[in-house]
């Protein structure tokens, strides 16, 4: 595939010559009854609205979240915010070599330095059974789609290898806490914080865009997480009952409230504190991500973000 300049550096005026993913894809009519496809279009940078207003109906099947298109077309601005002007839109051609993946956001952190700080952590704990039960659901094909996988599809570290990234935060965060409250159990609070998303292995899915499996939609990742963790630790002799119960307890606690969708309330203390070092690791991420990924260039304040009602403050602190 040729080299094309991130969308996100392109200025109104700029022209588009770029293979770009369908992110959204919906027809709609306007209010004299025309027919029109109103698009988002993106790479691994950003995204940005365009609409397809003439000569779509060969084309209109093929125009689906996920598939790439090559478009042609110039930056323009629409209420402050850009947005793409399509002038030609086909399908790439098959000598064209063209891979999904590209298009997807990953995670800035390098990966390997990612990997071998999990593998180190499961190398610190000293409970061997916990010790067992991690390096069984670590290994081979299972590590491959937890070290792949977004932590989620639009909201916090929804990017390859975000599920990673999300987890090793957490991790740090709980081994913080464990220093200053000498009472915590560090290896199960590392545990659980390894494992609490472990069920979005199979929750989302991830090869051509973000979005939630048929499983994913019918039992959350909590359910399913409690399920392969319950499984995994049947498969090793004489697992305490109750560790058993206090590491599923913080699976099923970690969103911290019922009206989040978690089935139980915090009733440890590491439970606790799990839930809090999930929260900040996934706001913290997702205010910054809002932030930098804001399209409204010409304010110093995002547009409205309705998952959390409100506008964030973007200007830079002048340290001087």
């Amino acid at each position: 595939m040729k080299f094309q300049t991130d969308l996100a550096t392109l200025k109104k005026g700029d022209q588009v010559d770029h293979f770009l993913m369908i992110r959204r894809s919906e027809l709609k009519q306007t209010k004299t009854n025309k027919q029109f496809v109103s698009l988002e279009l993106g790479d691994k940078s950003i995204s940005l609205p365009a609409n397809l207003w003439d000569n779509f109906n060969s084309i209109l099947p093929e125009l689906t979240a996920g598939a790439v298109v090559h478009v042609d077309g110039v930056i323009e601005e629409y209420q402050n915010s850009p947005q793409l002007k399509i002038d030609n839109i086909r399908l790439p051609k098959p000598s064209e070599n063209i891979s999904a993946e590209f298009f997807l956001p990953k995670s800035k952190r390098n990966f390997d330095e990612m990997k071998n700080e999990l593998y180190e952590s499961i190398g610190e704990i000293e409970n061997i059974n916990l010790k067992k039960l991690l390096n069984s659901l670590f290994e081979n094909e299972a590590f491959e789609r937890f070290s792949k996988a977004p932590a989620g599809k639009q909201w916090h570290h929804a990017y390859l290898h975000g599920l990673l990234e999300h987890t090793l935060e957490i991790i740090k965060i709980c081994k913080l806490t464990s220093t200053f409250h000498k009472e915590i159990n560090r290896d199960l609070l590392v545990a659980g914080a390894m494992l609490h998303d472990y069920g979005k292995i199979e929750e989302l899915v991830f090869d051509s865009s973000f979005d939630y499996s048929d499983k994913g939609k019918l039992l959350g990742h909590i359910v399913i997480a409690s399920l392969k963790v319950n499984e995994a630790i049947n498969e090793i002799p004489d697992f305490p009952e109750e560790l058993k119960h206090r590491l599923l307890h913080l699976i099923l606690s970690h969103q911290g409230k019922l009206e989040n969708a978690s089935p139980v309330v915090p009733r440890t203390l590491e439970a606790i504190v799990l839930y809090h070092a999930d929260e900040l690791s996934a706001q913290s991420n997702a205010y910054k991500s809002a932030i930098i990924n804001d399209v409204n260039s010409q304010s110093d304040w995002t547009k409205y973000i309705s998952l959390i009602s409100t506008q964030l403050y973007k200007k830079e602190i002048n340290n001087q």
